[in-house]
Formats: C-alpha cells, sequence, structure tokens
C-alpha cells in the first residue's frame, strides 16, 4: 500500500509519516506540505491512500479530495483535522475514514487497514485488453480510442513488459528504431506520453500508468489481459492464442515467438 499526506504543519507530517512507515502493509510514503504539491506528484504516480488535511490555506482537503479523484478514482482518502465540523461534508465525499487531531498510532493504524480493506484489488471487469491479432483495450465494453497511434504502440509496449519498468530512452528506441534519442526526441516522446496519460484519465483509468523514479510501467493486476491469462495457464486464453500477438509491431516478434511455442 502506498500512502501520501497532505499536511500543512511539517511536525504533524512528519509524525503521521512515520507512524505510517510502523504498518508492514505499507511500503511508500510521500509527505506535501500544500495541495499543489501533492497533485504535481499525483500527476506522474499513483497511491492508494491519502491522508488529508481538512484546513490547509491554499486548497482545502474537500476541493484536493475532488481533484484527486478525477486523477485517481479509486484512491481512498482519509481526513485529518482538529475540529468535527467538516464530517457531514466529509462523508458526502464517500471518504474511507476521519481522524482528529492530535492523530493517535493505534487510531491512524486501524483508520488504514480499514482503507486497504475496502480498497477494490483490482478492475478486471472495466478495462479488458486483447493482445492476440491486434492490439485493443476497453473499459466498460467501449473500446479506448486514440488521440495518436504512437501513444496506443507506447501502452501496447507496456503491456508486454508485463508490469516492468521501462526507460524513457528505451521506450523510444524500440517504437522508433531509425532514430537517434536526442533532445527533439525527448520532447517527441514527452507529448506522446502526455496524450497516453490524457486518453487513460478521460475513460476513468488513468491508475493503471504508474511514472517513477523515471520508468513507466503498466499495472498488471488492473487488465484482464488475455496475454497474462495465457502466461498463467488459463485454458481459455491459450485456446484464443491462434498464432498472432500485437499484430503491426515489430518489437511483438519476440513474445509472439515465445507464445507460438506453445501452439
Amino acid at each position: 500500500m502506498d500512502v501520501i499526506c497532505v499536511e500543512d504543519e511539517i511536525l504533524t507530517a512528519r509524525h503521521i509519516l512515520s507512524l505510517c512507515r510502523e504498518m508492514p502493509e505499507v511500503n511508500h510514503t510521500e509527505g506535501f506540505t500544500s495541495a499543489g504539491q501533492a497533485l504535481s506528484w499525483l500527476d506522474e504516480h499513483t497511491a492508494d491512500v491519502a491522508l488529508l488535511d481538512l484546513d490547509m490555506p491554499d486548497v482545502n482537503g474537500l476541493t484536493l479530495t475532488e481533484e484527486i479523484r478525477r486523477r485517481q478514482p479509486h484512491m481512498a482518502v482519509i481526513f485529518l483535522t482538529a475540529y468535527s465540523r467538516y464530517a457531514v461534508d466529509a462523508f458526502a465525499l464517500h471518504i474511507s475514514g476521519y481522524l482528529l487531531k492530535p492523530v493517535g498510532k493505534e487510531r491512524l493504524l486501524a483508520e488504514l487497514a480499514y482503507a486497504a480493506s475496502n480498497q477494490p484489488l483490482s478492475v478486471p471487469a472495466r478495462v479488458t485488453v486483447r493482445t492476440f491479432g491486434y492490439f485493443e483495450i476497453m473499459v466498460d465494453r467501449q473500446t479506448v480510442a486514440f488521440s495518436r497511434s504512437k501513444s496506443k504502440e507506447l501502452l501496447a509496449f507496456l503491456i508486454d513488459n508485463k508490469g516492468g519498468g521501462v526507460s524513457r530512452s528505451r521506450a523510444q528506441a524500440e517504437l522508433w528504431e531509425d532514430r537517434e534519442y536526442n533532445r527533439q526526441m525527448q520532447k517527441q516522446f514527452d507529448v506522446i506520453l502526455r496524450s497516453l496519460r490524457g486518453t487513460l484519465r478521460a475513460y476513468g483509468i488513468g491508475e493503471i500508468l504508474e511514472l517513477r523514479g523515471g520508468f513507466i510501467r503498466i499495472r498488471p493486476e488492473l487488465l484482464n489481459c488475455d496475454l497474462y491469462r495465457f502466461l498463467d495457464g488459463d485454458d481459455s486464453a491459450v485456446r484464443e492464442f491462434r498464432g498472432e500477438y500485437m499484430n503491426g509491431y515489430s518489437w511483438a516478434r519476440v513474445t509472439e515467438g515465445y507464445l507460438c511455442r506453445f501452439l
């Protein structure tokens, strides 16, 4: 579980993050002293739980929750405040918890555990990926339309990497085999990546893509993908494969050759 804390009082934020790190289920924590910092970080990363101070000078916790939900609809939210007067408005946003300051260890860990237990483990019913034949991704049975063909190919390439982190230079080398990775190509790649992220957000599935530490990856646990089911030994997926994989993408031939060994 990845947790972020947005709290304008630095000492309070440090205390809360320290308590979070004592929970074995928490893998990563990030702290921010303003809503703007948090939203900028969430444009490039994902998290499972947000601990939000309700009373902040730039943007209050209620407004921040709405902005977070636009970016990552499935993130759990726990409010932190010294006052209880916001409780009605808070729960109207379907938040996961509400903690009064000063925050105690047992109560915080209990709220995190509750938030984790109520998080959707995946969204396979919503996001379906077909890699056998031509690549296609659907959300609630609606085919995702991409404004740029290269952004669609980038997503296909990340899915082919099965959740492994991919650097920008490696992705560029695979998608543009005849182009040098220079400053101009870096800018072009950033345009493609922004287009991909915008498309995924427009369909409400921005959380399937993760950017961290200079690497880009897909989150396989959020996809109902024929390739992943095949590799897991699913009989129906094995029967679906007819020797064609990601048609039209030259870099897909390696995986296609591997899959054909099982025919």
